[in-house]
């Protein structure tokens, strides 16, 4: 049951949070962004709604089975640990088992997102790089507009030229941008950035599930082994905003790493991206969309743990 109520919350906790995540992004691979609510107003001028949730099918497709695979995966190997170390998988675990447990849980994860990451952060940026396209477009008429001026009042007459056309954008939906990434990069381009996913999923989910546990275990009453619903919201919360504190630098490698196949690709691999980036806008750009991670994170993985933890008390609950 641990997979079922692990799929269900984190279906919730996407339909909360995915907005927040698609300005978290663009922050993160747009320089021209001087915060979130700059982000927030040119992408509803831009671009409506709409715009939030660009690349938003694929993720609610594959939550459900990536969040199921994270908890279960979380708990199987817990219990297997608990049963090695102390006979049984109902055992009390020390928090080591609770960490070795989270990590194991992220880093099975990446194998299931990284494709899916890829997709996701390509749809949200698109409009950027067409912007970018156009603006360039725009450039050469203007240039092409002066050389004829120049040439005096014996050139031929320009023609007053038609406004650029927007070009047409690369992905289509999230299975066309799938396609097109495999057609073109292989199976690389599926995994393009998973270096730095695993990097921060590894650490970010044994955070997360540890201090989801120390938090539910002070927040618990007297002679009970599980807070209430209040408890579960307030320790979901926290969890989830250390596990994003602690992942943002490798989100920031892994969204430009990702975003980098629209044009011509500037990065070689991680390493590459991480100094490349420090050095052009310094050390801080590491620490860019640490304030909207953590401020989403918190709703999110409320939502995650209570919709979990219900779905879990009511199977026992059948089940007895």
């Amino acid at each position: 049951m641990d997979f079922v109520a692990g799929a269900i919350g984190g279906i919730c906790g996407v339909a909360v949070g995915y907005p927040l995540d698609t300005v978290k992004v663009r922050i993160q691979t747009e320089p021209k962004y001087t915060g979130i609510w700059h982000c927030i107003r040119d992408t509803y001028r831009q671009e409506r709604v709409w715009g939030f949730y660009r690349g938003l099918s694929l993720p609610v497709c594959t939550v459900s089975l990536v969040s199921s695979v994270s908890f279960g995966t979380y708990r199987h190997c817990l219990a297997h640990i608990c049963r090695l170390r102390y006979g049984s998988p109902d055992a009390k675990p020390a928090k080591a088992d609770i960490t070795l447990s989270g990590c194991a849980s992220g880093l099975v994860r990446v194998f299931l997102t990284s494709p899916t990451e890829v997709a996701k952060i390509r749809l949200q940026t698109q409009t950027q790089t067409r912007t970018r396209t156009q603006t360039r477009t725009q450039t050469q008429t203007q240039m092409q507009q002066r050389r004829l001026s120049a040439s005096g009042p014996s050139a031929v007459s320009p023609v007053c030229p038609a406004p650029p056309a927007c070009p047409e954008p690369k992905y289509h939906g999230p299975l066309h941008c799938l396609a097109t990434v495999a057609r073109e990069e292989g199976l690389r381009g599926l995994y393009k950035g998973s270096s730095a996913l695993l990097l921060r999923d590894g650490h970010s989910f044994a955070t997360y599930f540890l201090s989801y546990a120390v938090l539910c275990e002070c927040l618990s009453p007297a002679g009970h082994s599980h807070p209430d619903v209040l408890g579960v919201l307030v320790a979901g919360g926290c969890a989830g905003v250390l596990a994003w504190a602690v992942a943002t630098p490798m989100d920031v490698i892994k969204s430009r790493l990702q975003a980098d196949g629209q044009g011509q690709q500037r990065y070689r691999g991680l390493l590459h991206c991480l100094v490349t980036s420090v050095r052009e806008e310094g050390p801080r750009v590491l620490f860019k969309g640490l304030l909207i991670n953590c401020g989403r994170a918190f709703p999110v993985n409320m939502v995650v743990f209570v919709a979990y933890e219900a779905v879990l008390r009511l199977t026992r609950g059948l089940l007895t």
